[in-house]
This record gives structure tokens, sequence and C-alpha cells, in this order.
């Protein structure tokens, strides 16, 4: 299960961009945009992990309630908080960016 939540992946997008370095161990000091991080690459990766906690909440519920005694309760509890929390959390990203294209589109010319 990973425990990387959107809140770590955004604040580990915002220490890289203010000191600089793109993942891998680059800097971005005097380059182009070509070696920054791409920005809908790290939305795509944070959906599908927001969607892998889902599917690992539900494949643990299944389990749970179909008798596994490899599940137990707490573990599904916490599944499912953690997969909660990672999609409210994309829920506002997608609500800010919404905000901002909305603040540009409105911007005069």
């Amino acid at each position: 299960m990973s425990d990387v939540s959107i809140d770590q992946v955004l604040n580990q997008m915002r220490i890289l961009s203010q000191n600089n370095i793109v993942p891998g161990g680059g800097s971005t000091e005097g380059v182009g945009t070509a070696n920054r991080p791409d920005f809908s690459k790290l939305l795509n990766e944070s959906i599908n992990q927001v969607n892998n906690l889902q599917q690992e909440a539900s494949n643990l519920k299944v389990a749970f309630e179909t008798g596994s005694k490899e599940v137990d309760l707490p573990e599904v509890m916490v599944a499912a908080q953690k997969a909660s929390i990672s999609f409210e959390a994309m829920t506002e990203v997608r609500n800010k960016l919404l905000n901002a294209y909305q603040e540009v589109m409105n911007m005069q010319v």
C-alpha cells in the first residue's frame, strides 16, 4: 500500500520548485523548460495514486466482508480513510485548478 498522500506529493513539488531541483537530482538553474517536471505527468500520477488507494480499500473491504482471516477491521478502516482523504485532497486540487483557469479566462488582455 502506498503511504504517499496528495499533500505529500504537493509538498514535494513545492520543495523541488523552490530549490530549482527536478526529479532525478538535476537542477533547473540556467535551463529552459525541458528539464522541469511535467505538470500533466505529476497530476496524472497523483490521480493514479488516488485510484490505487481506492481500489486497495475496496479490495480489503470485500476480503473482510467475505471472512478472510488475513484482513482485520482496523486495516480496512485505515485503508478506507486513506482513500477518502486522498480523494478529498484531489478534489481540492481540482477545485483550485478550476478557479485558476476561470481567473485566467476572465483576465482582460
